[in-house]
């Protein structure tokens, strides 16, 4: 394992056997990878990752969350340091049953916060869907639901052309056979995050470590497959978010150009806007799509001050520096008359 980040993740964190419940599987296991950290009487905070990384991705800010948070984050199959079999069902309901047994049964806990990334998104919404549903017999309470950086409307994604060869089974096999660990991460560093960053930078490296783990790269073309169970699936998932009471946040990078600003701006305005409970739309300026890498202290500040909020809080940056995240709006039954604004 030639990076000194992953070699310190996997060392912290330990693994645990999963049956799902669900027929595809046919009664077949998977280790599954976490880390855990904080106190364990603190309120639980679940870190849910994105595709293709890992909960390595939390690397940087797992540990400030930890003063406040008893923090769980861990892989899904086929990603970081959990099994990749080539020929596992992989899919999000998986991971959302996954999310639930992590939650539930391996952890103990009855409810949760959760701040999902990319892909995590789309699993936290199809988690919170079974639950608004009464679908699954998901008995967790969601305390606080925080998206950030995911393709969570695609109409308004930019998916990048390599996601779309993958996605293709009659193209998939001539790019990843050509594809390595480090290719791979070479280019998230030089597209994802701002500013750009070389191979040889520790996280790119440990992106790298990561994939290369059991030959993560041969199920690239089944895990990326999620994007068509989205497609089919998500206006559903977005109409449950905006029935729930469950408060939610939005934190984005704004450089990024795969899921752009316009993502979030459409899910504000269209389900949180107006959805019950306390809902808050924040941008973090210089950071890109894996913005808790970039801008790690931005976004925990993001965070906690989602978390600790009581009601609206005027628009702005949430602290006193010129780089802070910018709290962009928060949710409202209704927008007031215009003439209310000019009263004193």
């Amino acid at each position: 394992m030639h990076s000194d980040i992953a070699k310190a993740w996997f060392d912290r964190g330990e693994k645990y056997t999963w049956t799902p419940a669900g027929d595809p599987v046919k009664g077949r296991s998977v280790g599954i990878f976490h880390v855990e950290a904080g106190p364990p009487d603190a309120p639980l905070l679940l870190l849910v990752h994105g595709f293709p990384t890992s909960s390595i991705d939390w690397y940087d800010v797992i540990d400030r969350l930890a003063e406040h948070y008893r923090v769980s984050a861990f892989d899904f199959p086929g990603y970081g340091f959990s099994d990749k079999p080539n020929d596992w069902p992989y899919s999000l309901a998986l991971d959302a049953e996954l999310l639930i047994h992590h939650v539930t049964d391996v952890l103990g806990a009855s409810q949760c916060r959760v701040v999902a990334h990319d892909r995590g998104d789309s699993v936290a919404l199809l988690a919170l869907h079974q639950r608004v549903t009464a679908s699954a017999g998901i008995d967790i309470a969601f305390e606080h639901l925080v998206l950030s950086n995911g393709n969570i409307f695609l109409p308004l994604a930019n998916l990048t052309m390599f996601q779309k060869l993958i996605l293709d089974p009659d193209r998939a096999g001539q790019v990843l056979e050509v594809m390595t660990p480090e290719m791979l991460a070479a280019g998230m560093g030089s597209t994802t995050f701002t500013p750009q960053r070389a191979a040889d930078d520790p996280t790119v490296q440990g992106l790298a470590a990561t994939f290369a783990h059991q030959d993560g790269v041969s199920v690239l073309h089944d895990t990326v497959q999620y994007l068509r169970e989205r497609a089919e699936h998500e206006v559903a998932w977005l109409n449950s978010l905006a029935a729930s009471d469950t408060p939610t946040t939005l934190i984005w990078g704004i450089c990024d150009t795969v899921s752009p600003p316009r993502v979030a701006a459409h899910i504000w305005e269209q389900y949180l806007r107006s959805k019950p409970g306390s809902n808050e739309l924040s941008y973090i300026p210089g950071a890109n799509h894996y913005l808790q890498n970039d801008r790690p202290d931005a976004f925990v500040d993001a965070l906690l001050c989602s978390f600790q909020r009581q009601g609206p809080s005027d628009p702005g940056p949430i602290a006193p520096f010129g780089d802070a995240a910018v709290r962009i709006d928060h949710s409202a039954s209704a927008l007031p008359d215009p003439t209310s604004v000019l009263t004193p």
